[in-house]
């Protein structure tokens, strides 16, 4: 009934013509063309599997299955049926994410030697927060598949594949409380002491890569790190020049060129996010009037539903999720051999 409830009165916010708490009738509908998948974890392969077979396009939430062998399965169930797909990997729509992207695809950078690529987000810094599905490792992985699986993506988009690694993990707060009726997100703090569950996923994730092009670099995430709240970053460095950028100040960034001419002017330089940049414009025609979070989403579902109106596939879709998927693969082969190991092509 709690679910009822909520359901209609999302209905009833938003506007919409209809509700249900049942996946499988949106599925069945024929008025449905494209759905948009934000299920636990431990749910997406069961529903991409149905919407692919009901000939559904889909945008799915990341990681898309709780595993990286599930991933897989929902790529592969999608080309089989040969739908259109993408990803909830939105920190890639930031517009100056986007114009770094560009700067460098047009080498203004030069050749890129190194990149070190994070997200460090402490929303499970308190060790009184509740033990959610988030910290159990039947429903799926914990920070490889949250938080790593951004910095992946975005790794791949502005440096190129990853061809070798060599990770570790580690689980810093082994216990939590457990979770009460109607609250235990993991947002969610208890207010007492109370019975207390085993953590049996990852807290914290690094690795040393090497990408194909000849880079190196340095992937890190952690979700019970303390001052960092949102600092889902990069920073790249080639043969010409550098660029870095954070989400927590997702409408800066910092350039730097290679001044040989005057070492006095050599050094980063801040630009702000303006309509110059892609898709700013669309929202505001200032610059330095920032977008926030919710735009990135919004600019995510305009992207997946031009997917389907032209019928041809953009990213990031499940081909996309599906190397992040195989990276994923290569850093747990390496907790287990405590080596380097080679990402499967």
């Amino acid at each position: 009934m709690r679910w009822k409830a909520r359901a209609r009165g999302a209905q009833e916010r938003f506007g919409f013509e209809r509700y249900t708490t049942d996946w499988r009738e949106v599925i069945a509908d024929p008025a449905v063309e494209a759905i948009s998948v934000t299920a636990p974890n431990g749910m997406h392969l069961e529903i991409n599997r149905a919407a692919a077979a009901a000939g559904k396009h889909i945008l799915c939430e990341k990681p898309v299955g709780r595993f990286p062998e599930e991933t897989l399965l929902s790529e592969e169930a999608a080309r089989q049926a040969g739908v259109i797909t993408f990803v909830g990997f939105n920190y890639r729509w930031a517009p100056v994410v986007q114009y770094a992207q560009r700067l460098i695809a047009d080498g203004k950078l030069g050749r890129i030697t190194h990149y070190h690529g994070r997200f460090l987000n402490g929303y499970a810094s308190n060790p009184n927060g509740f033990l959610s599905w988030r910290f159990d490792e039947a429903q799926g992985l914990g920070t490889l598949g949250d938080l790593m699986s951004h910095v992946i993506d975005m790794a791949h988009m502005l440096a190129g594949p990853i061809e070798a690694l060599t990770s570790d993990c580690e689980i810093f707060i082994r216990e939590r409380p457990l979770p009460r009726p109607g609250v235990g997100t993991h947002y969610d703090v208890a207010s007492d002491e109370g019975p207390r569950g085993k953590v049996t996923n990852e807290d914290y994730v690094n690795a040393l890569v090497r990408f194909a092009n000849g880079a190196r670099g340095h992937l890190e995430a952690c979700r019970v790190i303390n001052g960092a709240k949102c600092d889902m970053s990069f920073e790249i460095h080639g043969t010409r020049g550098a660029i870095k950028w954070s989400f927590e100040r997702m409408n800066e960034l910092q350039l730097q060129w290679r001044n040989d001419a005057d070492p006095a002017e050599d050094g980063y330089l801040t630009l702000l996010s303006g309509p110059a940049h892609p898709y700013h414009g669309r929202f505001n025609p200032a610059w330095g009037t920032g977008l926030g979070y919710d735009d990135l989403k919004v600019i995510e579902a305009y992207n997946f539903l031009k997917s389907v109106a032209t019928g041809e596939q953009g990213q990031p879709g499940f081909a996309e999720a599906a190397a992040v998927a195989r990276v994923q693969q290569a850093m747990i082969r390496s907790w287990k051999s405590g080596g380097w190991e080679r990402v499967e092509p």
